[in-house]
Protein backbone atom coordinates (compact mmCIF):
# COMPACT_ATOMS: atom_id res chain seq x y z
CA UNK A 1 0.00 0.00 0.00
CA UNK A 2 1.04 3.63 -0.36
CA UNK A 3 1.42 5.56 2.86
CA UNK A 4 -1.74 7.60 2.16
CA UNK A 5 -3.94 4.51 1.84
CA UNK A 6 -6.18 3.70 4.79
CA UNK A 7 -6.58 -0.05 5.26
CA UNK A 8 -8.81 -2.23 7.41
CA UNK A 9 -5.71 -3.04 9.44
CA UNK A 10 -4.99 0.63 10.09
CA UNK A 11 -8.61 1.23 11.08
CA UNK A 12 -8.44 -1.72 13.46
CA UNK A 13 -5.25 -0.39 15.03
CA UNK A 14 -6.88 3.02 15.49
CA UNK A 15 -9.79 1.41 17.32
CA UNK A 16 -7.30 -0.32 19.62
CA UNK A 17 -5.57 3.03 20.18
CA UNK A 18 -8.88 4.66 21.10
CA UNK A 19 -9.57 1.88 23.60
CA UNK A 20 -6.11 2.44 25.10
CA UNK A 21 -6.68 6.19 25.39
CA UNK A 22 -9.90 5.53 27.29
CA UNK A 23 -7.93 3.53 29.86
CA UNK A 24 -5.54 6.49 30.16
CA UNK A 25 -8.29 8.91 31.13
CA UNK A 26 -9.50 10.40 27.85
CA UNK A 27 -13.27 10.70 28.29
CA UNK A 28 -14.35 13.19 25.61
CA UNK A 29 -16.09 11.02 23.00
CA UNK A 30 -15.77 13.73 20.34
CA UNK A 31 -12.00 13.70 20.79
CA UNK A 32 -11.89 9.90 20.69
CA UNK A 33 -14.03 9.85 17.54
CA UNK A 34 -11.59 12.26 15.85
CA UNK A 35 -8.60 10.12 16.88
CA UNK A 36 -10.44 7.14 15.40
CA UNK A 37 -11.08 9.03 12.15
CA UNK A 38 -7.64 10.51 11.43
CA UNK A 39 -5.14 8.06 9.88
CA UNK A 40 -2.00 8.79 11.91
CA UNK A 41 0.23 6.64 9.68
CA UNK A 42 -0.02 9.09 6.78
CA UNK A 43 1.91 11.70 8.77
CA UNK A 44 4.90 9.41 9.27
CA UNK A 45 7.64 8.10 7.00
CA UNK A 46 6.88 4.67 5.53
CA UNK A 47 9.30 2.97 7.95
CA UNK A 48 6.96 3.88 10.83
CA UNK A 49 3.68 2.73 9.25
CA UNK A 50 3.50 -0.56 11.15
CA UNK A 51 4.01 1.13 14.53
CA UNK A 52 2.12 4.36 13.81
CA UNK A 53 -0.68 3.53 16.22
CA UNK A 54 1.49 2.89 19.24
CA UNK A 55 1.07 5.51 21.95
CA UNK A 56 4.46 7.14 21.48
CA UNK A 57 6.11 10.06 19.71
CA UNK A 58 8.15 9.59 16.53
CA UNK A 59 10.62 11.84 14.65
CA UNK A 60 9.30 13.66 11.58
CA UNK A 61 12.46 15.52 10.52
CA UNK A 62 13.73 19.06 11.16
CA UNK A 63 14.35 18.10 14.79
CA UNK A 64 10.60 17.79 15.39
CA UNK A 65 8.34 14.94 16.48
CA UNK A 66 4.74 13.86 16.05
CA UNK A 67 3.35 13.90 19.59
CA UNK A 68 2.18 10.67 21.14
CA UNK A 69 -1.57 10.16 20.68
CA UNK A 70 -2.29 10.49 24.40
CA UNK A 71 -0.70 13.96 24.43
CA UNK A 72 -2.71 15.00 21.37
CA UNK A 73 -5.92 13.68 22.91
CA UNK A 74 -5.11 15.23 26.30
CA UNK A 75 -4.45 18.71 24.88
CA UNK A 76 -7.52 18.47 22.64
CA UNK A 77 -9.74 17.41 25.53
CA UNK A 78 -8.52 20.38 27.60
CA UNK A 79 -9.30 22.71 24.70
CA UNK A 80 -13.04 21.89 24.82
CA UNK A 81 -13.52 22.40 21.09
CA UNK A 82 -16.99 22.78 19.64
CA UNK A 83 -17.98 22.52 15.98
CA UNK A 84 -17.47 25.74 14.06
CA UNK A 85 -14.94 27.26 16.47
CA UNK A 86 -11.90 29.08 15.10
CA UNK A 87 -8.79 27.39 16.46
CA UNK A 88 -5.23 28.70 16.11
CA UNK A 89 -2.51 26.06 16.35
CA UNK A 90 1.07 27.11 17.01
CA UNK A 91 3.36 24.43 15.59
CA UNK A 92 1.82 22.52 12.68
CA UNK A 93 4.52 19.85 12.84
CA UNK A 94 3.28 16.71 11.12
CA UNK A 95 -0.25 18.08 10.76
CA UNK A 96 -1.77 15.31 12.88
CA UNK A 97 -3.03 17.52 15.72
CA UNK A 98 -4.51 19.98 13.22
CA UNK A 99 -6.43 17.20 11.47
CA UNK A 100 -7.81 15.90 14.78
CA UNK A 101 -9.16 19.40 15.46
CA UNK A 102 -10.55 19.65 11.93
CA UNK A 103 -12.21 16.25 12.32
CA UNK A 104 -14.05 17.72 15.31
CA UNK A 105 -15.49 20.43 13.08
CA UNK A 106 -13.13 23.24 14.05
CA UNK A 107 -11.91 25.88 11.59
CA UNK A 108 -8.18 25.32 11.99
CA UNK A 109 -5.45 27.89 11.33
CA UNK A 110 -1.97 26.48 11.88
CA UNK A 111 1.48 28.12 11.90
CA UNK A 112 4.78 26.30 11.30
CA UNK A 113 8.22 27.93 11.53
CA UNK A 114 10.32 25.17 9.90
CA UNK A 115 10.27 25.84 6.17
CA UNK A 116 10.99 22.30 4.93
CA UNK A 117 8.54 20.77 7.39
CA UNK A 118 5.90 23.33 6.43
CA UNK A 119 5.99 22.40 2.75
CA UNK A 120 6.20 18.65 3.46
CA UNK A 121 3.17 18.79 5.74
CA UNK A 122 1.23 21.11 3.45
CA UNK A 123 1.61 18.55 0.66
CA UNK A 124 0.22 15.77 2.89
CA UNK A 125 -2.68 17.88 4.14
CA UNK A 126 -3.72 18.74 0.59
CA UNK A 127 -4.28 15.01 -0.05
CA UNK A 128 -6.53 14.55 2.99
CA UNK A 129 -10.21 15.46 3.53
CA UNK A 130 -9.48 17.57 6.62
CA UNK A 131 -9.54 21.33 5.98
CA UNK A 132 -6.61 23.11 7.61
CA UNK A 133 -5.26 26.55 6.70
CA UNK A 134 -1.46 26.47 7.07
CA UNK A 135 0.97 29.37 7.37
CA UNK A 136 4.76 29.64 7.42
CA UNK A 137 5.70 32.08 10.15
CA UNK A 138 6.56 32.96 13.73
CA UNK A 139 4.09 31.35 16.11
CA UNK A 140 4.76 33.99 18.77
CA UNK A 141 3.17 36.54 16.43
CA UNK A 142 0.02 34.51 15.76
CA UNK A 143 -2.27 35.46 12.89
CA UNK A 144 -3.64 38.96 13.58
CA UNK A 145 -5.41 39.03 10.19
CA UNK A 146 -7.66 36.12 11.25
CA UNK A 147 -8.30 37.05 14.88
CA UNK A 148 -10.13 36.67 17.17
CA UNK A 149 -9.86 32.94 17.91
CA UNK A 150 -12.10 30.85 20.14
CA UNK A 151 -9.25 28.51 21.03
CA UNK A 152 -5.45 28.51 20.80
CA UNK A 153 -3.31 25.39 21.14
CA UNK A 154 0.47 25.47 21.40
CA UNK A 155 2.28 22.24 20.55
CA UNK A 156 5.80 23.18 21.69
CA UNK A 157 7.36 24.06 25.02
CA UNK A 158 6.86 27.79 25.58
CA UNK A 159 9.13 29.96 27.78
CA UNK A 160 6.21 32.26 28.66
CA UNK A 161 2.60 33.03 27.83
CA UNK A 162 2.77 35.03 24.58
CA UNK A 163 0.84 38.26 25.17
CA UNK A 164 0.37 38.65 21.42
CA UNK A 165 -1.57 35.39 21.32
CA UNK A 166 -3.66 36.26 24.37
CA UNK A 167 -4.64 39.49 22.58
CA UNK A 168 -5.83 37.45 19.57
CA UNK A 169 -8.11 35.28 21.71
CA UNK A 170 -11.79 36.03 22.34
CA UNK A 171 -12.94 36.86 25.85
CA UNK A 172 -14.15 33.51 27.17
CA UNK A 173 -11.67 31.70 24.95
CA UNK A 174 -9.20 29.01 26.01
CA UNK A 175 -5.50 28.48 25.38
CA UNK A 176 -3.72 25.19 26.06
CA UNK A 177 0.03 25.67 26.38
CA UNK A 178 2.94 23.53 27.65
CA UNK A 179 4.88 26.01 29.83
CA UNK A 180 8.58 25.41 30.44
CA UNK A 181 9.32 24.36 34.02
CA UNK A 182 11.75 26.56 35.99
CA UNK A 183 14.20 23.64 36.44
CA UNK A 184 14.43 23.20 32.67
CA UNK A 185 12.96 19.70 32.84
CA UNK A 186 9.92 19.43 30.60
CA UNK A 187 6.78 21.51 30.75
CA UNK A 188 3.62 21.95 32.79
CA UNK A 189 0.42 21.78 30.76
CA UNK A 190 -1.61 24.92 31.36
CA UNK A 191 -5.12 25.85 30.34
CA UNK A 192 -5.67 29.59 30.27
CA UNK A 193 -9.15 31.10 30.19
CA UNK A 194 -9.46 34.70 29.07
CA UNK A 195 -12.00 36.01 31.57
CA UNK A 196 -11.71 39.61 30.36
CA UNK A 197 -9.24 41.78 28.46
CA UNK A 198 -7.25 42.14 31.69
CA UNK A 199 -7.91 38.91 33.64
CA UNK A 200 -6.73 35.35 32.98
CA UNK A 201 -7.54 32.12 34.81
CA UNK A 202 -4.73 29.53 34.82
CA UNK A 203 -5.10 25.81 35.52
CA UNK A 204 -2.32 23.19 35.64
CA UNK A 205 -2.63 19.62 34.33
CA UNK A 206 0.63 17.80 34.98
CA UNK A 207 4.05 17.49 33.37
CA UNK A 208 4.87 16.74 29.74
CA UNK A 209 7.87 16.96 27.44
CA UNK A 210 7.78 18.93 24.18
CA UNK A 211 10.30 20.27 21.70
CA UNK A 212 11.00 23.99 22.33
CA UNK A 213 8.98 26.80 20.81
CA UNK A 214 11.38 28.94 18.76
CA UNK A 215 11.06 32.32 17.13
CA UNK A 216 13.15 32.32 13.98
CA UNK A 217 11.90 30.71 10.79
CA UNK A 218 14.23 27.82 9.97
CA UNK A 219 15.03 26.17 6.66
CA UNK A 220 15.35 22.62 8.02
Amino acid sequence: MTILEDTYRAKGLRKQLVDLLRTKGITDETVLAAINEVPRHVFLDSSFVEIAYQDQAFPIGSGQTISQPHTVAFQTQLLQVEKGMKVLEIGTGSGYQACVLAAMGAKVFSIERQRNLYFKTKDILEQLPFRVKTFLGDGFEGLPTYQPFDRIIITAGAPNIPETLIAQMKVGGLMVIPMDNPDGEGQTMLRITKLSEKELKKESFGNFKFVPMLREIGKD
